[in-house]
């Protein structure tokens, strides 16, 4: 099989479970969003991330794609995060936590190379988020389940929060921001 199709030269692009839609659609933003933040992953494991935290993510991340890619349907086989799921993610929030010093202020985004990829990450997960909640807005029938905007909301958090402890981890101290 050919990596190429040229079926998307005339600007649309076919979902799983058949059906096409433009490029510019909103569903494509929310699922090419989501594949963005997990190539984003992929680049902060390299630079020494928790490799099996941040597999098991990037999974999330994929069965999420696979399900807004397939409004109709076709992605039965394929688990969506769940509520238990954010919950594990609240686990490992508060096991990074426990390691860092209170937040008494915001802190700008920055510190070591991992910290920094994974700053970077957060932002195009609110993005996702945003671009999931426009979809669910728009498409109420085949829009967005709710564990997922539910999930991506937390997976924010988990990477602010596993940002400072990779600064924490380098001896890199968090920089106050100062209005």
């Amino acid at each position: 099989m050919k990596l190429y199709t040229r079926t998307g030269d005339d600007g649309t692009t076919g979902l799983i479970g058949g059906g096409r839609v433009g490029k510019d659609d909103l569903r494509l933003d929310a699922y090419g969003t989501v594949d963005e933040l997990n190539a984003l992953l992929g680049l902060a494991a390299s630079t020494g991330g928790d490799l099996p935290l941040i597999a098991q993510v990037q999974s999330d991340l994929f069965a999420i794609g696979s399900h807004l890619a397939a409004p109709g349907g076709g992605t039965d086989n394929i688990k969506l995060p769940a509520l238990p799921d954010a919950a594990r993610l609240e686990s490992e929030i508060d096991g990074f936590d426990e390691k860092l010093p209170a937040l008494k202020t915001f802190i700008l985004p920055g510190g070591s190379e991992l910290a920094s990829r994974l700053h970077v990450a957060r932002c195009v997960c609110r993005r996702a988020e945003r671009a999931c909640v426009a979809l669910a807005r728009h498409d109420a029938v085949a829009g967005v389940p709710d564990e997922v905007v539910t999930y991506l909301n937390r997976l924010s958090d988990w990477l602010f929060a596993r940002a400072r402890l990779a600064n924490h981890d380098a001896g890199v101290a968090d920089v106050p921001w100062t209005p």
